[in-house]
C-alpha cells in the first residue's frame, strides 16, 4: 500500500525547478520603461520650455535606464565567466571569451552607448545651441542605445521563455499551465508595445496629422509598423499578440494627452509664437489598433502558409485598413469636433507660429488621383517585405534559448 501511494506521488507533475523569473529581467524591464517614461517626458520638455540644462528629471530617467542595464549585465557577464554554475553557463554565449546571454551582451553595449552619449550631448547643445534640434549625432546615438537595451531585455525574456516550454514539453506538460510563461509572456508583450511606442517616434514627423493625406505618411507606416507586428506574432506565441502590443501602444499616447498638460509649464526659451502654460503632449495615436486586429485574425487562419504567401497577403490589408481608417479619421483631427482634451488637436508648441498648418487645421500636400493609388502601392509592398522579414526573424527568434 505504501508503494503504491508513493509510486501514485511521483506521478503527480511538479513545477519546473528554477523556473521563477529572474530579478535581473525585472530590473531590464524597469529600466525601459524609464527611459519611454523619461523619453516621453523630455520630448514635451523640448515642445513646451525648451532644452534649459542637462540635469532635468527627464534626462536623468533616461539615462537611468542606462545605468540599470550597465549594472545588471555586468553581474549576468561576470557571475556566468566567472561563477561555476554549469547551468548558467549551458544557457549563455562566448564573446570575446566572456559568457553570458545574448540578450545581455546587447543590452551592455546599449547601456555603455546611453552613458557615452550623456557628455557628449552636453557638449554638442553648449557648443551648436540648446534646442537646435531633436535627432542630433548625440541623440541618435542616445536612441540606439535605448533601442539595443529594450532589444537586449528582450531576448533575455525570450530565451527563458524558450527554455521553459522545453522544460514543460519534455516533462510532458502544456506550457499554458506554468504560470511563470504567462508572467514572461506578459513582460515581453509589454516590452515589445513600448517598442511600438518608440517605433512611432521615429515616424512621428512622418504621421503627424497634418501629413496624413500624403502618400509618405502610408509609405512610412508600411516601412515601421508591419515588421515589428510580425516579430510580435512569431515571437510571443500569442495568437494576440499585435493587437496587445498596438492597445499598449494606443493607451500609452492616449495617457501622455491626458496627463502631461495638468502639468504647469513655461518656456524659456525664443522666440515664443504661442504662450504654453504646460506640457505638450504627443498627437493622438494613429489608428493601429485597427490592422493589428485584423492581422492576428489573419495569421491565425495562415499559419500554414508559406512566409511569402503570408506577407503578401498581409502587406495588402495592412495598408487597406490603415489607410480605409486613418485617412477620415484625419480630416476628423483637423475639424474643430477633435478641439479637445482627449483628442488633443489643442495643444500647440512654443514656437507654433499662428500660420504654420496645425493651428490653421489644414493639411500639407494631400495627395489624390493615379499620385495617391501608386503611394499606396509603394507602401503596399514595403508592409510585404518588411513582414517577410519580421515573420522569417520572429520564427528564428522562437529558437533562441541562450
Amino acid at each position: 500500500m505504501a508503494s503504491s501511494v508513493a509510486s501514485f506521488a511521483s506521478d503527480i507533475p511538479r513545477p519546473a525547478p528554477g523556473t521563477r523569473v529572474p530579478w535581473t529581467i525585472w530590473a531590464g524591464v524597469l529600466g525601459v520603461t524609464s527611459s519611454s517614461l523619461g523619453g516621453t517626458w523630455d520630448v514635451s520638455w523640448h515642445r513646451s520650455i525648451g532644452r534649459d540644462s542637462f540635469l532635468t528629471p527627464a534626462h536623468l530617467m533616461i539615462y537611468a535606464c542606462g545605468v540599470i542595464a550597465a549594472l545588471i549585465c555586468g553581474y549576468l557577464i561576470f557571475y556566468t565567466t566567472f561563477g561555476g554554475s554549469q547551468k548558467l553557463k549551458s544557457e549563455s554565449v562566448s564573446v570575446l571569451g566572456f559568457r553570458a546571454p545574448l540578450g545581455a551582451f546587447i543590452a551592455a553595449w546599449g547601456g555603455i552607448a546611453m552613458l557615452t552619449s550623456a557628455p557628449f550631448d552636453n557638449w554638442w547643445h553648449n557648443a551648436y545651441g540648446l534646442d537646435v534640434k531633436i535627432i542630433s549625432p548625440p541623440h541618435t546615438l542616445l536612441i540606439l542605445g535605448v533601442r539595443c537595451v529594450a532589444v537586449g531585455v528582450l531576448f533575455l525574456i525570450l530565451a527563458a521563455m524558450n527554455r521553459l516550454q522545453t522544460e514543460q514539453a519534455e516533462r510532458g506538460l502544456s506550457v499554458d499551465s506554468a504560470s511563470t510563461y504567462k508572467t514572461l509572456q506578459a513582460l515581453f508583450l509589454y516590452m515589445c508595445g513600448l517598442m511600438i511606442v518608440g517605433q512611432m517616434f521615429f515616424l512621428q514627423e512622418e504621421t503627424w496629422d497634418v501629413v496624413l493625406h500624403t502618400t509618405e505618411a502610408y509609405a512610412a507606416l508600411g516601412i515601421g509598423v508591419p515588421i515589428a507586428f510580425a516579430v510580435i506574432s512569431r515571437a510571443s506565441g500569442n495568437r494576440w499578440g499585435c493587437t496587445i502590443a498596438a492597445a499598449i501602444y494606443t493607451v500609452y499616447i492616449i495617457g501622455e494627452i491626458l496627463i502631461l498638460p495638468l502639468v504647469p509649464a513655461t518656456p524659456k526659451l525664443g522666440p515664443v509664437f504661442y504662450p504654453v502654460t504646460h506640457l505638450v503632449p504627443a498627437k493622438f495615436p494613429v489608428l493601429l489598433i485597427v490592422p493589428a486586429i485584423a492581422l492576428d485574425l489573419l495569421w491565425n487562419r495562415l499559419r500554414n502558409w508559406k512566409a511569402w504567401q503570408i506577407a503578401l497577403v498581409s502587406g495588402v490589408l495592412f495598408v487597406a485598413i490603415i489607410f480605409a481608417v486613418e485617412w477620415p479619421f484625419a480630416d476628423f483631427l483637423m475639424s474643430k469636433a477633435a478641439a479637445n482634451r482627449f483628442f488633443g488637436t489643442i495643444y500647440f508648441d512654443y514656437n507654433s507660429r499662428a500660420n504654420g498648418l496645425d493651428r490653421m487645421r489644414q493639411f500639407l500636400l494631400p495627395a489624390s488621383g493615379m499620385h495617391l493609388f501608386m503611394g499606396l502601392v509603394w507602401a503596399s509592398v514595403y508592409a510585404t517585405v518588411g513582414t517577410w522579414v519580421g515573420l522569417l526573424f520572429g520564427n528564428w527568434m522562437r529558437g533562441v534559448k541562450r
